[in-house]
């Protein structure tokens, strides 16, 4: 069973999502360092660490135990052409039970952003979630001014759900973020943004 979970892979036409491994450190660490200013506004203080092999390995061991335990999800991005890690995706927070729901995060490297792999990584993942995975909703947050992942999340057909006081630390902060979800069976149409 752990075996086959540790294979997970999904392929879309121009990206392989598959879990992190330890001969990703290098290209992972590259990448966020060289997109060190264009991501700490949007996500968590980055430990002192952050970039450490050791770091790294408990990443690699963290997404080995989510994925086998079935508590989340974590991806990353690669292109097919020419295997580059290009970001990341994570489905955290899987709930069973009646909520049958997770949390969706996600980062690109900023050579690669606005070019629609963080948008097919988004397909790919909340239809593995609804159909592999079997779970009814999806849910998203950022923050307000974040238009840029405002806008993808809407264009993957996720819809605007409200606001979030002081929802996570942000660069240091606590921050409000709006809120957004994708249903399985979604009937709700468009949805107005706030």
């Amino acid at each position: 069973m752990l075996l086959a979970k540790r294979k997970l892979k999904i392929e879309t036409e121009r990206l392989t999502l598959r879990p992190p491994v330890h001969s990703d450190f290098r290209p992972w660490c590259a990448l966020r360092a060289q997109s060190r200013d264009f991501l700490t506004p949007w996500e968590p203080s980055w430990a002192r660490d952050h970039l450490s092999r050791k770091a790294f390995t408990n990443r690699v061991y963290w997404a080995q135990r989510s994925v086998s335990g079935g508590s989340a999800l974590p991806l990353f991005l690669f292109r097919r052409a020419d295997e580059v890690l290009l970001g990341a995706i994570t489905l955290d927070n899987i709930r069973r039970g009646p909520a049958q729901s997770g949390v969706l995060g996600y980062w690109t490297g900023e050579a690669f952003a606005r070019q629609g792999y963080m948008r097919e990584a988004i397909g790919a993942v909340v239809h593995h979630a609804f159909t592999r995975l079997d779970l009814s909703r999806i849910e998203a947050a950022c923050l307000p001014e974040n238009a840029a992942s405002r806008g993808l999340l809407e264009s993957a057909g996720f819809k605007y759900e409200g606001v979030a006081q002081s929802y996570l630390q942000i660069n240091g902060r606590w921050r409000t973020h709006v809120l957004y979800a994708a249903l399985r069976s979604d009937r709700r149409g468009k949805t107005d943004v706030g």
